[in-house]
């Protein structure tokens, strides 16, 4: 453990070093200096069953908090146009836990990758997850060690941190689920994303989500250098979609996370903000599965301050173009 981190890490840094290289969750510096190598097991790789398609549609799941309706409801807006959906865990936001979630997508007809976090759950408890998933037939687990919980957000409520990502993923792989992990090329130390997305698939991630980024090539050159330090797993790189300044809002409310800005003020005042925001998520699509190395694309972001439906309808309509392009 990295003396003075706030999360417990080994395997550091996370994610959410700010733009400056202060830690996201007390003041001063990160704990970390550098990527901290991988030291742990490394585990066999087991290649996902959606590697074997063409580009791969993920799409950002988003609904009512514990209400089964809506659940179903949304999946069967998104089933149709994407490979799977990510669903994510939110501090703020508690919903069904992952193995009954994961087992309300699946009867809803969708893939689901699940969002497993260290924040709140004990190893115990992660590897109970772990196994539940397993057993219902989720192939596909997102690893993280958790952005930390803010000062106003349940105060009551400890921070568990028992894992960091690059353990879970190995927790993971010896379960037998497919570990997903994520990085953010743009989070500080910035020239050392790279070597840390390998140090994951040394843990044993088998696929990476990378976070959003303002343009295209600053994926081409993350990839480059990741590729030349000896990645070798599959890569899904995000797609930014917004169509009004709130879901704009909602994808730079992140450490280090920001939108090109003369794509924002294109869609935000065009004349039809919907049509623009599709059209511009496409575009981006475009681009980035042009990149060696990147499999397939994350839709993400509310895309829609109308509500999750309206939300569910146009990330829908970019996978459906994104796959047309793609035949």
């Amino acid at each position: 453990m990295e003396a003075g981190c706030p999360k417990r890490m080994e395997f550091g840094p996370c994610g959410g070093v700010r733009p400056d290289g202060q830690c996201e969750m007390r003041p001063g510096a990160c704990a970390f200096d550098d990527v901290v190598p991988w030291a742990g097991p490394a585990p066999a790789r087991r290649p996902g069953r959606w590697q074997n398609s063409g580009p791969v549609v993920l799409t950002d799941f988003s609904c009512a908090p514990f209400d089964r309706g809506d659940v179903a409801a949304t999946a069967a807006i998104l089933a149709p146009a994407c490979d799977a959906v990510l669903v994510g865990e939110h501090q703020n936001k508690p919903d069904f836990p992952p193995t009954l979630m994961g087992s309300l997508l699946l009867d809803a007809g969708v893939a689901p990758w699940i969002t497993l976090s260290c924040r709140d759950r004990n190893r115990v408890v992660l590897e109970q997850e772990l196994r539940g998933l397993r057993s219902i037939g989720v192939d596909t687990v997102l690893c993280v060690t958790g952005d930390g919980r803010g000062y106003d957000v349940r105060p009551d409520v400890t921070q568990t941190f028992d894992l960091d990502g690059p353990r879970l993923v190995s927790l993971a792989a010896s379960v037998g689920v497919t570990p997903a992990v994520p990085e953010t090329p743009t989070a500080p130390p910035v020239h050392a994303r790279p070597a840390r997305l390998v140090e994951k698939q040394r843990a044993g991630a088998d696929v990476a989500v990378l976070n959003h980024v303002p343009y295209p090539a600053m994926i081409a050159d993350f990839m480059a250098a990741a590729r030349s330090a000896g990645l070798s797993i599959p890569v899904i790189a995000a797609v930014a979609v917004f169509t009004d300044s709130v879901s704009a809002a909602v994808l730079q409310g992140l450490p280090g996370l920001e939108l090109d800005h003369a794509v924002t003020e294109q869609v935000l005042t065009a004349t039809d903000p919907v049509a623009a925001g599709i059209a511009a998520a496409v575009a981006e699509a475009r681009e980035l599965l042009s990149i060696e190395g990147v499999a397939g694309v994350n839709v993400s972001g509310l895309a829609s301050a109308s509500g999750a439906h309206i939300g569910a309808e146009i990330k829908a309509e970019v996978g459906r173009r994104i796959r047309q392009e793609a035949q």
